[in-house]
């Protein structure tokens, strides 16, 4: 199980989950996207993503565009 900084990216992400969970937190609350479900997170919203069940997961996350650290915008620590 792992969690990420939250972050407020300046990207639109597109996450399919093969097996397992992936916990999407947002400011009203989160969201379980299982195995066979998708979520689209959009530029400019908070989120913040885990995997608090046993086994972690297995996902393809694509983002447009790309993925940069210069734009990922995460959370101090």
């Amino acid at each position: 199980a792992w969690q990420e900084p939250g972050q407020t990216p300046e990207f639109n992400e597109f996450t399919v989950v093969l097996k397992g969970m992936i916990r999407v937190e947002h400011k009203e609350g989160h969201i379980d996207v299982r195995a066979g479900q998708a979520i689209i997170t959009h530029a400019g919203e908070w989120i913040r993503y885990s995997t608090p069940e046993p086994g972690g997961a297995e996902y393809i996350a694509v983002c447009l565009p790309a993925f940069s650290p210069a734009i990922v915008h995460r959370d101090a620590e």
